[in-house]
């Protein structure tokens, strides 16, 4: 994704049109297994606790 000049710099390749919009999908697609994870691991540390975790004292 990057290339080298003569001078050992990289210089990122830029992307056209068609390789920005799969990216920017991927990058969706991502995120939103990232958040379902998220979601599912917080549902089930609240149904492990069980209701009681509610009537504890403070």
């Amino acid at each position: 994704m990057s290339r080298e000049t003569d001078g050992g710099d990289v210089v990122p390749k830029s992307l056209d049109a068609v390789q920005a919009e799969r990216r920017r999908k991927r990058s969706m697609a991502i995120a939103f297994v990232l958040g379902a994870l998220v979601l599912i691991f917080y549902v089930l540390t609240i149904a492990k606790l069980g209701p009681q975790i509610l009537n504890r004292p403070i």
